[in-house]
């Protein structure tokens, strides 16, 4: 019984690592948000994002992302913004300043990783570990 919003986000050719949010499209007022993102890298997009959910009355915010780069800005962006939580794996080591940054949760990707490659060697089946 999930429902979905959209964060419409545009780029400017000329501006690296900058997105702005135009549009929100959904309802998000008093409801815990959850952003899924493949990677972070200066944390942009995700604290426009969540400042958008934020200002539509959204009661959490949480961010999970597979790679976090977090250069730059991200850190700093981050502890300015309303998300309560960011959960990402250990693709990327985190170093230990961004580790300290209270918001970061990080899981472990190893033990499904360890399976796939032992899986790939026995020739079983890789797909149904994501089934």
């Amino acid at each position: 019984n999930a429902s979905i919003a959209i964060c419409d986000k545009r780029r400017d050719p000329r501006r690296p690592n900058e997105a702005h949010i135009i549009n929100l499209v959904g309802d998000v007022r008093n409801k815990d948000c959850v952003i899924i993102d493949d990677i972070i890298d200066t944390a942009g997009t995700v604290c426009e994002a969540s400042k958008a959910l934020s200002r539509e009355g959204a009661k959490r915010i949480l961010v999970c992302a597979v790679h976090p780069v977090l250069s730059g800005p991200a850190i700093q962006r981050i502890d300015a913004s309303p998300i309560e939580q960011l959960v990402v794996t250990d693709t990327i080591p985190l170093a230990e300043d961004k580790r300290r940054c209270s918001k970061i949760r990080v899981l472990t990707v190893s033990h499904i990783l360890a399976e796939a490659i032992r899986r790939i060697h026995a020739e079983q089946s890789v797909s149904s570990l994501f089934a």
